[in-house]
């Protein structure tokens, strides 16, 4: 029978030890910024019903028309596995009621996500995002915090040169007045636009403007910011005064417009260099129609991703030392055949009380084991022959130092600590 070579899908990542450690210090850090802010864990499935993202993300983003992995499922129901985060944290809010919460519902998750796109620098068909969701409130204060939470997340990790960028894309009367005045600064220009330009141009011109291709088409478009009615203005302008009064650096660009339909009032990304051409690492926005869009009551909302992938490779590129690999805490040598059945009740104890142990499975001298308790960055090797067996001791060397005593066996956990 011919050997089998099997390989990872394209666009996907294996995740070896050495790494995993510094995915977990990112993780940790988003945890306990949510607990900070005062946000909730929500875990939603990996994959939901089609036409739930065909409603919530909006049938005519790249990632409803291009990029979803979709499939019939046994019932012959059409399923997707999740392209982005708020759509099924949206259906879990309308669905467990939890409108019904007195305060202010604030949600976090980091999840993977499945879109089927070109591979790049920083961009997977399988990847993680940070997110946060609020529902509840429309007041602009809200917004700012939750701008905030992203820019300290990049902040305390130890990003340089994150930007944000904000706009206000209104409501959707707003847009549609702007809708008219963009039509008629592209509709000259049509001809020299890219295919997915003049397809947005007739389904949604707003989108014409997130091109990465013809950006410098659009130099002297129409700002929506001059559209915003009086409602849309105010609170655009008290975003920005919670944001000041944070001490939160932007920039406005009145050409955000995100990549999702269901955005209103604030949109916001959070930007870094070292990541290629891409240098968007999130974003989000407000979504005061998705709730009632979903089935649910008229809720307003505010949320944004963050690539996690993008997050990891900028801080690979900006050279920024995670302390993410823990030292053992003691590596036990056993010389001798009944120190080896007390090494291994004593390595035993040693995680029960809560060390971190290891020690040798392959029946290795002494001069090996020594080697592979440098090589796990172990603080103490614990060395136990027979004879010190036989007087209740062990012999307790600092790795950092050499300093090497003998310690009582009962006594060892007190001497680790």
């Amino acid at each position: 029978m011919a050997n089998i070579r099997f390989e990872k899908p394209t666009g996907t990542q294996d995740f070896l030890p050495g790494t995993v450690e510094k995915w977990q210090f990112v993780e940790d850090k988003a945890r306990d910024l949510c607990r900070r802010y005062n946000y909730r864990e929500i875990r939603t499935p990996i994959f939901e019903q089609t036409e739930l993202f065909e409603r919530g993300v909006g049938e005519t983003t790249d990632i409803v028309e291009k990029e979803m992995y979709t499939f019939m499922d046994k019932g012959d129901r059409s399923m997707t596995l999740r392209p982005e985060g708020t759509a099924g944290v949206v259906r879990a809010y309308v669905q467990n009621k939890l409108y019904g919460e007195p305060d202010v519902t604030k949600l976090y998750y980091i999840a993977p996500m499945f879109r089927y796109e070109r591979p790049q620098a920083g961009r997977y068909r399988q990847f993680h995002q940070f997110g946060v969701e609020v529902f509840g409130t429309a007041d602009p204060a809200v917004d700012a915090e939750v701008i905030a939470l992203g820019y300290s997340f990049t902040k305390e990790l130890g990003l340089q040169g994150v930007k944000v960028e904000i706009n206000s894309v209104g409501t959707p009367e707003v847009r549609a007045a702007y809708r008219d005045t963009l039509l008629s600064f592209l509709t000259p220009m049509r001809d020299n636009l890219c295919s997915d330009c003049q397809s947005r141009m007739e389904r949604n011109p707003l989108r014409v403007l997130d091109c990465k291709k013809d950006q410098d088409k659009f130099a002297g478009a129409p700002s929506i910011l001059d559209s915003l009615d009086e409602e849309c203005s105010t609170h655009f302008e008290k975003v920005r005064e919670y944001l000041d009064a944070m001490g939160v650096e932007y920039e406005i660009n009145p050409r955000l417009v995100r990549g999702l339909d269901y955005y209103t009032h604030t949109a916001f990304e959070f930007k870094a260099q070292g990541i290629g051409a891409i240098d968007t690492v999130g974003g989000g926005g407000r979504f005061n129609g998705l709730v009632g869009e979903i089935g649910g009551p008229d809720q307003p909302g505010i949320g944004f991703g963050i690539g996690m992938e993008r997050i990891l490779l900028i801080l690979e590129n900006q050279k920024i030392e995670l302390e993410a690999v823990k030292p053992l805490d003691v590596y036990l040598v056993a010389l001798g055949d009944a120190a080896e059945q007390e090494v291994t009740k004593i390595t035993y104890k040693l995680r029960s009380v809560g060390f971190s142990a290891e020690r040798d499975y392959l029946g290795r001298k002494m001069k090996a084991q020594m080697k592979s308790a440098d090589r796990l960055q172990a603080r103490y090797t614990a060395i136990l022959g027979d004879d010190e067996l036989s007087r209740g001791e062990i012999a307790l060397k600092s790795m950092e130092t050499g300093e090497q005593r003998t310690v009582k066996l009962d006594e060892l956990h007190k001497e680790l600590s």
